[in-house]
């Protein structure tokens, strides 16, 4: 996989998925990841303005073939009840250029407490709704593309696009 696009944290805010749907897929990325949190807006979460989780379903199930994704902390059973393409995995690993990216919503691997990384390798997660990117010991890497539909601190409406070494955050705004 050359061209990966990055998401988390939708919340089932169909209009937000559609805008960063709109940009990504032109891009024609080779997977798209999810980093969970994908249906629910959950209980700490104010609901989304364009709160629709069955239509945020259907637009993901339209493209389950290019879907990698992991489970977040308000994604449940019954949400791979509705959806085709697997949710409930806690993490994934991807080979990406000679390292491991490590995939996972944040709730419970982030920077403060890491899963077994090697030297180079990237730990991917959501959960904090706030983009960022981070060194840590031994090259290691930690990056959060932010949250599509409910950033936090002032952050904006934000996904990732990696493509090779190049990562590059985007906006909703373009």
């Amino acid at each position: 996989m050359s061209r990966l696009a990055v998401l988390s944290d939708i919340h089932g805010d169909h209009y937000a998925l559609t805008h960063a749907l709109a940009q990504i897929l032109p891009a024609a990325p080779d997977a798209i990841l999810l980093l969970g949190d994908l249906l629910n807006h959950g209980p700490r979460n104010p609901v989304p303005a364009g709160y629709a989780p069955a239509d945020v379903a259907v637009t993901l199930n339209q493209h389950a073939g290019r879907l990698i994704a992991v489970r977040g902390n308000c994604d449940s059973e019954v949400d791979q009840m509705v959806l085709e393409f697997p949710i409930l995995a806690d993490y994934g690993v991807l080979a990406l250029g000679g390292r491991l990216l490590y995939l996972t919503h944040g709730h419970v691997f982030h920077k403060d407490h890491l899963p077994p990384l090697q030297a180079g390798d990237i730990l991917l997660h959501g959960h904090t709704h706030i983009p960022g990117w981070e060194t840590l010991e031994e090259g290691r890497q930690c990056w959060n593309p932010g949250s599509v539909a409910l950033p936090k601190a002032g952050s904006p409406h934000s996904y990732m696009i990696l493509e090779g070494a190049w990562v590059q955050w985007k906006d909703l705004s373009g």
